[in-house]
């Protein structure tokens, strides 16, 4: 197009000219209206916002021995501190438990929350033996996606082929089979 065709184009149409690629051979334009110029800028922004700053590290210490209503109180908590995207790291005390049991404890608390967080490290002893500690963090979307596809495939394979043959619940759907030897 010629550059007069496209500046009465954009006087008519009410439109902006924007550089896609100005370092291309040729440069390559798009014409926007304000509207459309307004909503990419708003668009780069959030891009831009998720990725600021260094994620907060929150540290959360209990023992072994911890009660379990006191353990579903800490588990609130580190929900909390997930879903705002911040890292949590636990340390579990030896209390009265073996070292395979605070390593358990730890993997009982991301398995309370399988939709919302995993490990950064996997839980491991430290401190020589006394103490166990892991890292959580929050499921990146491609996770969660997966995460949701395995729970509907398992929602399928439980509802399983259905019985035609017999209805327990109805016994007059019944149908009766003769084998014949």
């Amino acid at each position: 197009m010629h550059r007069a065709d496209v500046i009465r184009m954009l006087d008519e149409r009410g439109l902006k000219l924007v550089p896609l690629r100005e370092n291309a051979d040729p440069p390559v334009y798009r014409l926007m209206s304000g509207k459309q110029i307004h909503q990419e800028q708003l668009k780069l922004r959030e891009k831009q916002k998720a990725k600021t700053g260094p994620t907060q590290v929150k540290e959360l210490t209990f023992s072994s021995d911890i009660a379990k209503h006191d353990l579903e109180t800490k588990v609130k908590q580190i929900q909390q501190w997930v879903e705002k995207r911040h890292h949590v790291r636990l340390t579990v005390r030896k209390g009265s438990a073996s070292v395979e049991k605070m390593e358990g404890l730890l993997e009982e608390i991301v398995q309370s929350m399988p939709d919302l967080a995993t490990f950064v490290t996997k839980p491991k002893a430290v401190k020589d033996g006394r103490a166990a500690m892991g890292i959580l963090r929050h499921l990146s979307e491609k996770e969660l996606n997966e995460y949701k596809k395995q729970l509907k495939q398992k929602e399928q394979e439980s509802e399983g082929p259905r019985q035609e043959a017999g209805d327990v619940a109805n016994p007059e759907n019944t149908q009766t089979k003769v084998l014949h030897q």
